[in-house]
């Protein structure tokens, strides 16, 4: 069997050309609309998370757990959620959780595995709303500062101190 080199022919480049161009205009035209998008500040941008206004409530005596409060505020391009709570004043286990209503109208909490804190938003726990739920310490006073990490899915961990006060005092 005789081999054929292949000759490159003004054919053979005309039929190879299109076949060529068609899939790098194609590359390069979705890098530009990506890199005009990005560069607009559509692409968005990471969550950016505050934690404030830290707060725990002093628990009454012989009550075996107590409620933290935080102001989470995104001021990012990207949801995040909270995932968890520690903190090494505290023994035993620190649970999420919600406030729902019953058809009633009595209020009661229920555990979540996770807070959401919208792009551009506040998640502000309240009695209301959501609130950590922690064991209780008799030591706490009114005024003291309990440290706090705050776990996000995609922020990672975040320290806060959170002030003892009184129920309703804040």
């Amino acid at each position: 069997m005789t081999s054929h080199a292949w000759i490159p022919t003004r054919r053979r480049l005309a039929d190879t050309v299109p076949a060529v161009l068609a899939p790098v205009c194609a590359c390069v035209l979705a890098l530009g609309g990506l890199a005009v998008w990005t560069a607009t500040g559509n692409a968005g941008s990471p969550a950016d998370i505050d934690v404030t206004e830290a707060r725990l409530y002093l628990p009454a005596e012989g009550t075996p757990e107590t409620a933290a409060f935080f102001r989470i505020t995104n001021t990012g391009g990207s949801d995040d959620r909270l995932l968890s709570v520690s903190s090494p004043r505290v023994s035993g286990d620190i649970a999420l959780s919600r406030h729902e209503m019953t058809t009633g109208g009595a209020a009661y909490r229920q555990t979540a595995d996770s807070l959401a804190v919208p792009a551009g938003d506040t998640l502000d726990m309240s009695p209301l709303t959501s609130d950590v739920t922690v064991p209780a310490d008799g030591d706490w006073r009114t005024g003291d500062l309990v440290p706090f990490t705050l776990r996000f899915e995609h922020t990672g961990r975040v320290g806060a101190l959170a002030v003892v006060v009184r129920p309703g005092t804040e």
